[in-house]
């Protein structure tokens, strides 16, 4: 293996720390930064998730609510729960974990929590506020990668070219407008993409966020290349692995993220952050 890790386990605890240090810093000025995740149904990853995003809040030094209830909640009486944490004071940031059940809008739930609450970087105004450099909240995923871009001294991008493999609203998309807003030239690639390996392979960044196995290999890089890999999927022994082909891409790849340990802690660290930034805006406000 010629490349090296970008550890984002390490890098989690970093800014996990400094986000420690500023929520005792607002607690003590009389603003303790709030998160409330509400999770609905029994989904067993959603499960995870959620217990492992209140477990950060709570080391963080944060005051985090747990909202769990039946699938057989209505999307009238979440919408009204929404509502009422949007009114909240002691409330800086919700989530709502996704999938919700089938019989509720995702969409309409996203879109009725408050912007200044939007800690997931999901609501239009947000994504509004990233396409035209406006100040909001970022898609904790993409905010994560950027972070670890930074950290191996990639912040200012100009004159590289990245390339994005997947266009979803909650990575694809957002990871390529961060891209661009750090100066970077940025092709965003997905299914209807004709040769992905033509592309990829004049990249100096590859970020592969497909939830699709192999779907970058070590012929598609460019030698030095980093490459982040979002992917969360499962190989034939059942164990966790990204979407990038990791023992051959890691042979041709300048820096490469490992599944698990790389993104994964990254999304629930700018959660926190988020999550601080919002107190912080609101104790600006006073």
């Amino acid at each position: 293996m010629t490349a090296q890790l970008i550890d984002g386990n390490a890098l989690s605890k970093q800014l996990r720390a400094e986000v420690a240090q500023r929520a005792a810093a607002l607690t003590a000025k009389g603003t303790r930064p709030g998160l409330a995740v509400v999770l609905v149904g029994e989904n067993p990853a959603s499960q995870v998730y959620v217990r492992n995003k209140v477990k950060a809040c709570e080391e963080a030094g944060f005051h985090s609510v747990l909202e769990k209830y039946d699938a057989t909640l209505s999307e009238a009486e979440l919408l009204a729960r929404v509502e009422a944490l949007n009114n909240d004071p002691s409330i800086h940031g919700i989530l709502v974990q996704l999938p919700l059940p089938k019989h509720i809008d995702d969409h309409k739930v996203i879109e009725a929590i408050s912007p200044l609450k939007d800690v997931d970087g999901f609501h239009v105004a947000s994504a509004g506020a990233l396409m035209v450099g406006e100040v909001g909240f970022k898609a904790c995923t993409p905010y994560g990668c950027m972070k670890m871009l930074e950290s191996i001294g990639m912040k200012d991008l100009r004159g590289k070219h990245a390339v994005v493999i997947g266009r979803s609203n909650i990575v694809g998309k957002p990871m390529a407008m961060m891209l661009l807003a750090a100066n970077a030239t940025v092709t965003i690639t997905h299914s209807g993409t004709a040769d992905l390996g033509a592309m990829t392979r004049q990249a100096d960044i590859v970020v592969a966020a497909v939830g699709k196995r192999n779907v970058l290999t070590a012929d598609m890089l460019k030698p030095g290349a980093v490459v982040i890999d979002v992917g969360m999927n499962r190989n034939d022994e059942g164990k966790l692995c990204g979407d990038v082909d990791f023992a051959g891409c890691a042979e041709v790849a300048g820096y490469i993220t490992p599944v698990p340990g790389g993104v994964g802690p990254m999304t629930i660290t700018m959660l926190l952050v988020n999550t601080m930034e919002a107190a912080e805006r609101t104790a600006a406000q006073g």
